[in-house]
C-alpha cells in the first residue's frame, strides 16, 4: 500500500509522521513532491495537494475513504477505520475532512508549481 502524502504541509506532515512511528512495513510513504511514482495516480498536483490519496493495489482511495483503508492497516487505529462504518459518522467525517482540507489546501496551495 502506498500513502501519497504532502510533505511540505506542516499539519500533513506532522500527521503522517506520526502514523510512520506505527512501524508498519506494508505501507509505503510517498511524498508527493519528491516522487515519479505519483503519476501512476492519474491525477493532477491540485488534487493530491489537496486531499490524502492512498494506492491498495490497483485501487486509489482520497480523502476519508483514504483514511478509513490506512486505519485498516495500523493495528492502534483500526477502531477508526470501523467507526466509517457507521454511515452518519462516515457523513460527518467526510464533511469535516472536506473543511479542514480545503483551508489547508488555501494554506499550501504555493507549493503546487514546486
Amino acid at each position: 500500500m502506498k500513502v501519497y502524502y504532502n510533505e511540505k504541509c506542516s499539519v500533513c506532515r506532522l500527521e503522517i509522521e506520526h502514523y510512520k512511528k506505527q512501524n508498519n512495513k506494508e505501507i509505503k510513504w510517498v511524498d508527493i513532491h519528491e516522487s515519479s511514482s505519483v503519476n501512476s495516480l492519474n491525477t493532477n498536483k491540485r488534487e493530491l495537494v489537496r486531499r490524502l490519496h492512498v494506492q491498495d493495489n490497483e485501487t486509489v482511495y482520497i480523502g476519508v475513504d483514504a483514511f478509513k483503508v490506512l486505519w485498516s492497516k495500523m493495528e492502534n487505529y483500526k477502531f477508526l477505520a470501523r467507526l466509517l462504518d457507521i454511515k452518519i459518522i462516515y457523513k460527518a467525517a467526510y464533511y469535516l475532512y472536506e473543511l479542514v482540507s480545503y483551508f489547508l489546501y488555501i494554506k499550501n496551495h504555493r507549493h503546487i508549481n514546486d
